[in-house]
């Protein structure tokens, strides 16, 4: 993550040069120290949710005696990113405006092991006094036309600062290896900008094709896992 005061001067530079308005370059100059605030917040949150998420793990490896997740990121978005989102909906540059409709800023990917891990993982945390679901979208019953699965959670989670508690919106990603593997593959072409309109259409079915497969994966390895939990479980 980039330090929070650069990413200050990184917004004032690409809002003003998105937005060369009066107003966006007053609100560039009199807000940089509420947006480093404001980021902060975001990481804050980040970092509550990805420590609900490893106690979550730990407790379940005892009760399951495997970890059903294998890697947790996360991410702050970029303040391009911000600017770009602010431009497209025509949005008045003000860190309530941003808070209020940009709802990944702060985002965090659970990378499971297993397709029924996602929604274990996923209903525990909902369950969790302190998290509200804000949005929900299930890209894995209902995949995106280009094959992307996933599991997109909107949350609301508090941060407790020194005088106050605070609450930050998070976007948390469930996702298997597999989906993982192809929504990284898919993202690179996809910011390939000098590939031939053919080449890029050809890769697109190929892409489709992949997610596929995929979703083939995914239910022989959770079958075979089911297998051998059976093979344990009486002592075969």
């Amino acid at each position: 993550m980039q330090p929070l005061n650069e990413n200050a001067e990184r917004l004032a530079r690409a809002m003003a040069s998105r937005l060369p308005h009066k107003e966006v370059r007053k609100w560039v100059r009199e807000n940089a120290a509420p947006y480093k605030e404001m980021m902060t917040y975001y990481q804050c949150a980040i970092m509550a949710v990805e420590t609900k998420v490893r106690v979550m793990n730990e407790e379940l490896s005892l009760k399951y005696d495997r970890n059903p997740i294998e890697t947790i990121k996360s991410r702050l978005k970029t303040v391009e990113s911000i600017a770009e989102k602010l431009n497209k909906r025509n949005l008045v540059p003000t860190i309530e405006v941003i808070e209020q409709n940009i709802t990944d800023i702060a985002g965090v990917r659970i990378i499971c092991s297993y397709e029924k891990d996602i929604y274990m993982i996923a209903d525990s945390l909902l369950r969790q006094d302190d998290i509200t679901l804000v949005e929900k979208k299930d890209y894995i019953q209902n995949p995106k036309p280009n094959g992307y699965r996933s599991l997109h959670l909107i949350i609301e989670t508090p941060i407790f600062l020194y005088d106050r508690k605070k609450y930050m919106r998070v976007e948390v990603q469930l996702r298997t290896i597999s989906m993982d593997c192809w929504a990284s593959l898919e993202h690179k072409i996809k910011y390939k900008k000098d590939l031939p309109e053919d080449v890029a259409q050809e890769l697109e079915v190929e892409l489709y094709e992949c997610a596929q497969l995929s979703k083939e994966l995914d239910v022989k390895m959770e079958a075979i896992q089911r297998k051998a939990d059976v093979f344990l479980d009486n002592g075969l």
